[in-house]
């Protein structure tokens, strides 16, 4: 969510730029979107594809004390690593990083503090950095 504080005037331009911005597409977008709808094959292979991604990424954390979550319709996997280490979501999510993996603590999408020692990976990837991502996190 964004917020704004401005006079009055201004306030009331900032929501008109807001309204033709994020209710609205422009007219180049929607020639590429509809030149893209034009050649179905992209699209409705698109589930399988990332099907494919995700079985890869999920198979090979299998094979490491990390746990995953289930997880439909989502470019995210959902890995518990309780039996990997003690830390907190956030302290683990900076140990991934200096294996050279990115990774999302779960807990900074709680308006409460929650450590569930879950971590979001992200599995859009090329599956060369998927089994690099796996080696290094093996090796936590």
């Amino acid at each position: 969510m964004r917020y704004a504080c401005a006079p009055a005037p201004i306030s009331a331009e900032i929501r008109k730029v807001h309204q033709f911005t994020v209710f609205a597409v422009n007219t180049p977008a929607q020639h590429a979107f509809a030149e893209h709808l034009a050649e179905p094959r992209p699209y409705l292979e698109l589930p399988s594809f990332d099907q494919a991604k995700r079985d890869l990424f999920v198979a090979g954390l299998a094979s490491t004390p990390f746990r995953t979550l289930a997880c439909e319709e989502t470019y995210f996997v959902l890995a518990d690593y309780s039996q990997v280490s003690d830390l907190s979501e956030d302290e683990f999510a900076k140990l991934v990083v200096e294996y050279g993996v990115a990774s999302i603590p779960v807990s900074v999408f709680y308006y409460e503090p929650v450590d569930h020692q879950v971590v979001r990976f992200y599995f859009a990837k090329q599956d060369s950095t998927l089994n690099e991502a796996l080696t290094r996190l093996a090796a936590l």
